[in-house]
């Protein structure tokens, strides 16, 4: 592929387990943050901790890294545990509570920055998309080999990260879902809330130089809400969603270099379009999510609706052999005018019907096979059942039985048959005095 023929695994494979352990462990955490409808807040706190960075600097006069992250992690604590008190004890909700935490200790710390303002430059750059690019720069010595730093640290994040939703897993679940159950279970849900906030502050500060104090929001909600559009089990979308978070961060890298190529330009951040890979794939989940993408959903309609024509060509063939046995099959004329559907609808049921084996061609007509027959008869059988049953037990007029009943057939099994026969005292004939057909035998 053109642009990754000079790939550096000592270069660009430290880049992408930087962004994997980033995305990674930004995505463990906000599942529950999803799930609590509080994806905002490691926003609030990736803009709150500001002050923290500032006074870090004005009490050690240096931009280490430990003060800087200690200060910084401070800050994100207090963010969520202001948060917290604000909604709880200030009649505010959720999202008010986050406006006024965020936004206040952001004004703090640009006044603290001003301060300070000959000593310290902040790069616009680094401050929003991070400077994942420049990892492989910094490393510490593990034994022999030389690891980036900023490895290390997401790696021990992620570590903590992942062995806290193991073993509070059923806490979290509950808590996340229904705090007043917990709460009557004696588990104490305040206790998990700080503690999954907390773990939020120390994984947006962590992640804050790798991908920036932006666009570590996209980590924490994205991948998440791409999952959550795959599947309704909690412990299936933790699993969907850091295989997203990990797809996110390589994808993205190979595109900051591939991508921008095809435009003229050599590459573009890879913090940025681990962003934009985020949320490409967020994208095709929309659409092809196996339960709620849309595509896969508008396919489904489809085939339903295919479904019911095809039973309703059924219970047409089936009518016809009864009303005139010598000749069972329906010339297409007669079935064009009986099916309300469009050309292409009945072309596709009737192909349908052969593969299956239910009807054959017949001249310029359909009849039904055996096999088709049996399904026929019970599709004919739950219909005047139903008719019976609407007249007798729902007191329906007669010229509203059938209507009522063709839709209901088409969702009648074997044993609800049953049961409309046992409710209608077994009738030979509907209504209409046309005979009931017995139960085929298969």
């Amino acid at each position: 592929m053109a642009g990754l023929e000079n790939w550096n695994w000592a270069l660009d494979g430290w880049i992408v387990a930087a962004g994997v352990l980033c995305a990674v462990a930004s995505a463990l955490l906000g599942n529950f943050l999803v799930l609590r409808k509080m994806s905002m807040l490691g926003d609030a706190i990736s803009h709150a901790v500001l002050p923290g960075l500032a006074a870090a600097f004005l009490i050690t006069g240096a931009r280490e890294s430990v003060p800087m992250f200690l200060g910084a992690a401070l800050v994100g604590v207090l963010t969520a545990l202001l948060t917290e008190w604000i909604r709880r004890y200030g009649r505010v909700d959720e999202g008010g509570a986050m406006g006024v935490v965020f936004t206040a200790l952001f004004a703090l710390g640009l006044v603290m920055i001003v301060q300070a303002a000959d000593q310290v430059d902040l790069d616009p750059g680094c401050v929003l998309y991070g400077a994942i690019e420049l990892t492989p720069l910094d490393t510490v010595e593990l034994g022999s080999f030389h690891v980036p730093r900023v490895v290390v640290v997401l790696s021990i994040v992620l570590a903590i990260n992942l062995l806290v939703v193991v073993l509070f897993y059923k806490e979290l679940k509950l808590t996340s879902f229904d705090p007043e159950l917990a709460k009557s279970l004696g588990i104490n849900a305040q206790s998990m809330h700080y503690l999954l906030m907390t773990l939020v502050a120390v994984t947006a500060v962590a992640s804050f130089e790798t991908v920036g104090n932006i666009l570590v929001v996209a980590m924490f909600v994205v991948p998440v809400a791409a999952a959550y559009m795959c599947t309704d089990r909690l412990a299936t979308m933790i699993v969907a969603s850091s295989l997203f978070a990990a797809a996110s961060a390589v994808l993205g890298h190979i595109g900051a270099i591939v991508v921008p190529r095809w435009i003229g330009y050599r590459s573009t951040t890879t913090a940025g379009m681990m962003a934009v890979a985020a949320g490409f794939l967020f994208g095709l989940a929309v659409l092809l999510a196996p339960r709620y993408g849309l595509l896969v959903k508008l396919l489904r309609r489809r085939l339903f609706a295919l479904r019911i024509l095809a039973e309703d060509v059924l219970a047409l063939l089936y009518r016809a052999e009864e009303r005139t046995p010598d000749e069972p099959a329906l010339a297409r004329s007669q079935l064009r005018q009986q099916l309300d559907r469009g050309l292409l609808a009945r072309r596709a049921a009737y192909a349908w019907l052969r593969r299956q084996g239910d009807i054959r061609r017949q001249r310029d007509g359909y009849a039904l096979t055996e096999q088709g027959r049996r399904r026929a008869q019970s599709l004919v059988r739950a219909h005047r059942l139903w008719e019976q049953y609407l007249e007798t037990a729902a007191g329906l007029g007669e010229r509203h039985l059938h209507e009522n009943a063709e839709q209901l057939e088409h969702f009648t099994n074997e044993e609800l048959r049953r049961r409309l026969a046992d409710e209608t005292a077994s009738p030979r004939t509907d209504p209409h005095g046309a005979p009931i057909p017995p139960e085929s035998q298969r």
